[in-house]
């Protein structure tokens, strides 16, 4: 695999790490701030909204940007947002640093994924895009725990204080690595909002927010369910945080493996298994081994998605795929505020804190019958061709 890739999974790692970590330090952050876990829950959803506006909005206004340019800008912003969140005076302006930083996020990751695509022949490009995603799950394994035992000793701002220096090593190492990556042949916004036309694209969408949904709803407040019910030690969710990041790692390498071989029956497979682990959390939940194996198995069979669901959408996007390639990730972190939205809301609602894994459960139910409708589809409809990406 080019080395390229391996700055890209920098940046992805320095996403992956202030995404995920929220998720280890809320109490810290809650504790604070003066806030109820619930209410910190915002911290999540602020950082995910922003996702959700600047993936397309930030690539449509650098659609004519060479996309080097634009991985640079982004990380930029990325690094800023974060600083500012490490010394945010009160919750609501933590809410809305988070926003910022969470900006850039979609079209960092809507740009790489198609630089990495084009770094590569067609049958491996979902295995570039995989590659690129490994430095987020890594960020599960390292980042993720790591920042939390940095949040638990020293204090939560400390976290995201390295979590903007990553972001500058990021912007060094995508400098040295990158090649020079030109704007595509014809880069109009019209051509690129044109792909929204098609029918597909929007099952896609709706795939990534209502399936992942359902990982979210589970992850974002796995802390809590891990100390109060299942009995461990503050301190021990630093390893069981490793543990589902190895799963998110092992499942994307999967994943991108899959979707190169047969796309729809594999992400079938991976909704359904995820709705069945999540299910199966609500009573392993209870112990201590049943808890750790099976918030590994939701690493495993969520991230098995997103790989798969960039491939898809590329595809049906045709020869535009960069606004389509940054609205998976404003989905995918949909999927993060629906599912943290819905998780708090069943436990302020008081219907404890293994709630939210029945909620993750529905949410992969329906993100499977999405992808049976559209899979439907594809039966009565030619596949689009996929045009090169050249070096854009």
């Amino acid at each position: 695999m080019p080395v390229a890739l391996l700055a890209l999974a920098v940046g992805a790692f320095g996403i992956g790490t202030t995404e995920f970590v929220m998720m280890g330090v809320l109490p810290q952050a809650a504790a604070d701030f003066g806030v109820s876990i619930p209410t910190a829950g915002y911290l999540i959803s602020g950082y995910a909204l922003g996702v959700v506006i600047g993936a397309p909005l930030l690539t449509a206004v650098a659609v004519r940007l060479p996309r080097k340019t634009m991985l640079l800008a982004m990380m930029a912003l990325f690094t800023v947002g974060n600083t500012l969140f490490a010394m945010a005076p009160n919750h609501e302006l933590g809410v809305v640093f988070r926003f910022i930083a969470g900006l850039p996020h979609g079209a960092f990751f809507g740009a790489g994924a198609v630089v990495a695509s084009s770094l590569v022949e067609r049958g491996n490009r979902a295995k570039a895009v995989s590659m690129m995603f490994m430095g987020l799950t890594l960020a599960n394994v390292v980042g993720v725990p790591l920042g939390t035992l940095l949040g638990q000793s020293v204090g939560w701002r400390a976290t995201f204080a390295v979590v903007a220096l990553i972001g500058v090593g990021a912007m060094a190492s995508i400098a040295r690595l990158v090649p020079h990556q030109g704007p595509p042949p014809e880069p109009t916004l019209r051509g690129e909002l044109g792909a929204f036309r098609k029918p597909q694209v929007w099952l896609a969408l709706a795939i990534v927010m209502f399936g992942l949904g359902g990982v979210f709803a589970c992850l974002s407040y796995v802390t809590p369910m891990l100390t109060e019910v299942a009995g461990y030690q503050p301190a021990t969710v630093t390893l069981l945080l490793s543990l589902a990041g190895l799963g998110m790692t092992l499942g994307n390498f999967l994943g991108g493996r899959l979707a190169d071989r047969a796309l729809m029956p594999s992400l079938y497979g991976a909704l359904l298994a995820l709705a069945t682990v999540l299910a199966v959390f609500t009573v392993t939940a209870e112990g201590k081994l049943g808890s750790a194996i099976t918030i590994f198995l939701v690493g495993v069979a969520g991230f098995m998605i997103g790989p798969m669901m960039q491939a898809r959408i590329m595809e049906k996007a045709g020869g535009t795929p960069s606004l389509v390639s940054a609205a998976v990730q404003s989905a995918f972190n949909i999927a993060n505020s629906i599912g943290a939205y819905l998780g708090g809301l069943v436990i302020a609602g008081g219907l404890g804190l293994v709630a939210p894994n029945w909620v993750g459960a529905l949410l992969a139910v329906l993100g499977l019958s999405i992808a049976i409708v559209s899979g439907t589809l594809d039966r009565r409809e030619p596949t689009p061709t996929l045009a090169p990406a050249g070096n854009g």
